[in-house]
């Protein structure tokens, strides 16, 4: 979270297991544990947790973040600094829906996809 508060700007706050009502009721290792972390910069939250199931985090290709941007500048700032040490899967471009639209994977290996709509674009 602390990544994407460098790559989006915004106010970060963390509330881990031990500073929470649950705090009673979860094993000790999991006291340092996260279970809400939330970015908020205007309209945008991003929330966060390290609460998985007892299985374990399975990293994979299910989940896609949806990042609808202000403006052209904001979307090329995002892009570039969410792609640093991952992967540009598809460059930003205008699209047949009149966006500019682009996607990628970050360095933890989660896929972003970009999106900017001008008004006045038909």
């Amino acid at each position: 979270m602390t990544f994407y508060k460098e790559c989006l700007g915004g106010q970060l706050t963390f509330q881990t297991v031990g500073e929470s009502p649950l705090s009673g009721k979860m094993p000790k290792k999991m006291k340092n544990c996260i279970l809400h972390s939330i970015l908020t910069k205007g309209d945008l939250v991003l929330m966060g947790s390290d609460m998985v199931v007892d299985s374990g985090l399975l990293n994979g290709n299910s989940v896609s973040i949806a990042l609808i941007c202000s403006n052209e500048s904001e979307i090329k700032i995002y892009y570039e600094k969410l792609s640093e040490g991952g992967q540009a899967t598809h460059p930003l471009e205008r699209t047949f829906w009149g966006a500019l639209f682009g996607s990628l994977t970050d360095k933890y290996g989660k896929h972003w996809l970009l999106n900017y709509e001008n008004d006045k674009q038909v």
